[in-house]
């Protein structure tokens, strides 16, 4: 085998794009790093007032669990007393809102007995509290 010294001297045809790429990520970075701090809200001075005009809602969560237990908020109560326990927390507050979460697994009696009692009392705001369904492949 030859040396030849023509060969060796060819020029290569692609770039080298390792810097570019480097480059490019240290910008990505300042500007992930910067975005943030550049939203700037309209300063603005409010004046006070002695009288709230928006009023805060209240919020109770019933759960139901897997055993028939009823918990409003993080307090076991009784079916029995659930009806009594409702209509005082309605009566200090009209508008309230009654979030039910139940598990799936808990017998369809028992919901509508839960249910009805909120009915009967007279909370009109009731949400149920589910999972959103997975997307299926």
């Amino acid at each position: 085998m030859e040396f030849n010294p023509r060969k060796s001297r060819e020029l290569m045809a692609s770039i080298n794009i390792v810097p570019f790429v480097d480059v490019v990520l240290v910008l990505l970075i300042i500007f992930m790093v910067t975005a943030p701090m550049m939203y700037r809200g309209i300063d603005v001075d409010l004046p006070q007032s002695s009288t709230n005009t928006i009023k805060s809602e209240e919020r109770i969560v019933m759960t139901v669990g897997k055993n028939r237990e009823i918990y409003l908020d993080k307090e076991k109560v009784s079916l029995d007393k659930l009806e009594y326990i409702l209509s005082v927390k309605k009566k200090q507050n009209p508008n309230i809102t009654l979030y039910l979460r139940a598990d799936k697994d808990v017998p369809y009696g028992i919901i509508v007995q839960v249910m009805d009692a909120i009915k009967k009392v007279g909370i009109d705001k009731l949400g149920m509290i589910t999972e959103p369904a997975k997307e299926q492949l």
